[in-house]
């Protein structure tokens, strides 16, 4: 099967889906698939892959915002793209201009809208929560849900990465035919991984001893990550613990946030980790992982920590709030600062052994990203089968 992703999401300093799409056109090609992704980019190039995944950038506009995204605006070189490759499917992801180009090619593969995120909850929801209820702001902003259901309406098959998202859409009206829940990376991933010689390296980085509490944030720097709020609410906490915080990211927030620690001394930052095993053995040497972000439908990073034996203090609504379990994890209510707070000394107030052995015995029931694969391959072949009447061979 040759998948083509016409990506607007897809950017090398990306965040979540880079990550995801990176491992799946490695992973398509074991399982003896192809995985293509056209993204917007700043030139016209080709990147090849390992296995026969390609990877091809059209040169684009990049977003007023954001300069490490950027928007498709002319369809013919993608229709072009789309031409040459003769895809079985092709994903999309966005409302914005690739959803009209997918659609208006004339070629004969199924479309696929798979649903990474909600810009419902990502931007009107968390920009007016303490002016105005939940109702109300779906009301008025009502007229995204329409438009959404109108560039929907003609793609064979709309998907979700997990079932957070796929009941936020359901309640408002909109249309879902399956939930394929995203998975991680589990190889790399592992409680074994704890270095109580790291776990001191990073405590004194924090300036603090080793009988103290380190937590750990991951994610970009970004204002839908909420990370002034995580970070003022481990300073609160320190008020009562002895607790560090070490955050790994970068973004368009980075030196905001560099301001925001500044009279910090228990708070680090740092650049990404990109090295899937020496990131796993920090994970694994923290005592906590703790987030701020509410409107990402799946918490990719919170079932990387829980995989890695985490314990966990994350919102009480979003991806991350799917991943959690009382025996090991504290939820706060979202946005609220002095919540996060009381979470973090609650959790560190539990008998650590016992949080930390409900972790690592939940860590065996996080879904791979394999798993994950073979899912949605299945779920196409389904949807090709039932469109063109015939049964697919293999």
């Amino acid at each position: 099967m040759r998948i083509v992703d016409v990506n607007e999401f897809y950017s090398p300093n990306g965040g979540g889906v880079r990550s995801y799409l990176d491992r799946k056109m490695a992973i398509m090609s074991e399982l003896g698939h192809q995985q293509i992704v056209i993204a917007p980019g700043k030139e016209d190039r080709v990147e090849e892959r390992p296995g026969g995944a390609l990877l091809y950038y059209v040169k684009s506009p990049g977003m007023p915002f954001d300069s490490n995204y950027g928007l498709f605006w002319d369809a013919a070189p993608v229709h072009a793209l789309l031409d040459q490759l003769q895809p079985d499917v092709i994903e999309n992801c966005s409302p914005w201009r690739s959803a009209a180009i997918v659609t208006s090619w004339q070629g004969p593969a199924i479309r696929a809208w798979f649903m990474h995120n909600d810009n419902m909850e990502a931007y009107p929801k968390r920009w007016f929560a303490r002016i105005a209820s939940e109702g109300a702001i779906e009301r008025v902003f009502g007229w995204y849900d329409r438009y959404m259901a109108r560039c929907l309406a003609p793609f064979d098959t709309v998907v979700t990465n997990g079932p957070v998202l796929t009941e936020r859409l359901r309640a408002r009206g909109l249309r879902v035919d399956a939930t394929m829940t995203l998975g991680i990376e589990r190889e790399h991933f592992s409680p074994a991984l704890r270095s109580p010689a790291l776990r001191a390296a990073m405590l004194a980085q924090c300036d603090l001893p080793e009988d103290a509490h380190l937590l750990i944030g991951i994610g970009r720097h970004h204002a839908e990550k909420r990370w002034p709020m995580v970070i003022d609410a481990a300073r609160r906490a320190g008020t009562k613990i002895p607790v560090g915080m070490m955050l790994l990211g970068l973004g368009p927030d980075t030196r905001t946030l560099e301001r925001h620690i500044a009279e910090s001394p228990h708070v680090r930052m740092f650049q990404p980790i990109y090295h899937r095993g020496q990131l796993a053995s920090i994970m694994a040497s923290a005592d906590a992982f703790i987030h701020g972000g509410d409107s990402e439908p799946f918490g990719m990073v919170a079932s990387e920590a829980l995989a890695s034996g985490l314990p966990m203090i994350v919102p009480d609504r979003g991806g991350s709030s799917a991943v959690a379990r009382p025996a090991f994890a504290e939820t706060y209510r979202s946005g609220d600062a002095y919540a996060c707070a009381k979470a973090i000394v609650a959790l560190f107030s539990r008998d650590q052994r016992l949080v930390r052995r409900a972790a690592e015995v939940a860590s065996r029931t996080v879904l791979s990203d394999r798993e994950h694969a073979v899912a949605l391959v299945e779920h196409y072949r389904g949807v090709i089968e039932r469109k063109r009447g015939v049964r697919l061979a293999g």
